[in-house]
């Protein structure tokens, strides 16, 4: 009888989290959903897969969680009520506000009302456990518009040194002018557009994640996300040069055709393969200096 108790007691409880997750989803469709009609949305296509990956984390983590799970009212109420209070700034103030960086207050708002839900409902203790998977919600935050320019310029101007790098690697005739290659045939732009920033997005989100799995160190971790974003950038100079040698030296209606518009996911491979070397060697470190520490 105790056990059957025990069992109630505690999908009660993951029973209330979900409902709080439920709300919290209710409060962002809408700024999400007029995210979707801006020139931005193409940048969030992984927001829906976000909070399944933090169920799973939390998931994989249940024992420890629940190990260690008690209410905890002085801790969750709180930050529950400066989530609240944040969301209705937010629907105040959301008038004079693009709907990139509404989207991201309420997003904001919603990601710490979650967190002051599970403090309530698991305690400070659980929380700790469970720090990362909730953490890793903060992807589900759209980037406001003024960092978002200058992570993209940041982009733009890593690929163009990378591309200026193979061109001069390749031997192919050309002149630079800023972000303008001037072929024989052909001159092409390292546009904004052309930054990559959805793929390094994605890139990132992808190391950060594999580094919690696979890596213990929190630094290791971050340095794999700056290596994530180098070769985002590196990748990128390699579809840029690709698709200029083809529209230069073959077609050049290459560039307007759908291996330009639609070619990401063949070179995003091409990126998971230059980032499984350096997750191995860190894995490796670890696993190395762990073997000099055991008895």
């Amino acid at each position: 009888m105790l056990h059957i108790n025990i069992r109630e007691y505690l999908n009660r409880r993951n029973a209330l989290f979900l409902i709080f997750a439920l709300v919290a989803f209710i409060m962002t469709y809408t700024p999400i959903q007029a995210l979707r009609s801006s020139d931005k949305s193409e940048y969030y296509t992984h927001i829906a897969l976000i909070p399944l990956v933090t169920l799973y984390l939390l998931y994989l983590k249940r024992k420890e969680i629940l190990s260690t799970q008690h209410y905890s009212f002085s801790r969750g109420i709180p930050v529950l009520a400066c989530a609240l209070a944040l969301f209705a700034g937010g629907q105040i103030w959301g008038v004079t506000l693009d709907h990139n960086n509404f989207a991201s207050l309420i997003a904001l708002s919603v990601t710490i009302f979650i967190h002051g839900a599970f403090l309530l409902l698991y305690g400070p203790k659980s929380y700790r456990k469970a720090i990362f998977p909730l953490c890793f919600l903060i992807f589900v935050v759209p980037i406001p518009t003024v960092l978002m320019d200058g992570i993209i310029t940041l982009l733009q101007i890593g690929s163009t040194e990378f591309t200026n790098l193979l061109f001069m690697i390749s031997g192919v005739p050309y002149v630079r002018e800023g972000f303008v290659f001037h072929l024989p045939q052909i001159s092409v732009e390292v546009a904004k557009q052309c930054s990559g920033i959805r793929s390094a997005l994605a890139l990132f989100i992808t190391a950060i994640l594999a580094g919690y799995l696979f890596l213990r160190s929190s630094w290791k971790i971050a340095f794999l996300g700056i290596c994530a974003v180098i070769i985002a950038m590196f990748k990128n100079s390699i579809r840029i040069i690709t698709l200029s040698l083809l529209g230069n030296y073959v077609d050049v209606r290459i560039l307007e055709s759908s291996l330009h518009r639609e070619g990401g996911i063949p070179f995003f491979i091409v990126s998971l393969i230059l980032m499984a070397p350096i997750l191995f060697f860190l894995r490796r470190s670890e696993r190395t200096k762990q073997a000099s520490t055991d008895p």
